[in-house]
């Protein structure tokens, strides 16, 4: 293999892995916890994009090869543009834990989060969500059930975790 093979393999299967990281936290569930992993997802599909498209069509020989190289480069080309390169800027930020107010008895790794999302000038985004960690780094989100204080497998922990670091008088 060539040095151009091999920089082709690594280059299309970071892309690939950020496209999955992208689709997975913008439309399910799952949810990015680590904010360098995020960022990187987020800014490098902006940047991935574009080089991934120029590089294919640069580096392949055929034709048939060179469809197929830029096939999804170009529409996740379209997808950035119809989503927006703002929008996406702006939902780089992870989301980060600012209270602990239910954990589950039975599963530690199951809680009910006050969170908050820094989205620069715009301010904070704020939510009240169920956790289960899968890592440190991510996580399923799912809405708070209605009548949670009374189920008997949440305990109230009040916990102030603060991961924005920000004072309140």
């Amino acid at each position: 293999m060539t040095i151009k093979n091999y920089i082709s393999t690594i280059l299309n299967g970071i892309f690939i892995l950020t496209i999955l990281f992208f689709v997975l936290d913008g439309l399910t569930s799952f949810e990015i916890k680590s904010q360098a992993i995020k960022s990187f997802t987020y800014f490098g599909i902006m940047i991935l994009a574009p080089l991934t498209l120029i590089w294919n069509l640069w580096t392949f020989k055929t034709r048939k090869w060179k469809i197929i190289g830029s096939t999804i480069p170009t529409l996740t080309l379209i997808g950035i543009l119809i989503i927006g390169p703002l929008k996406i800027a702006f939902s780089a930020s992870a989301w980060r834990t600012q209270k602990v107010i239910y954990q589950n008895g039975h599963l530690t790794f199951n809680k009910v989060e006050f969170q908050m999302q820094d989205v620069g000038a715009l301010g904070y985004n704020k939510r009240t969500v169920e956790v289960i960690y899968l890592t440190d780094l991510f996580m399923i989100v799912s809405p708070v059930e209605k009548d949670i204080d009374k189920r008997v497998e949440w305990v109230k922990v009040d916990k102030e975790v603060n991961e924005l670091g920000l004072k309140f008088p």
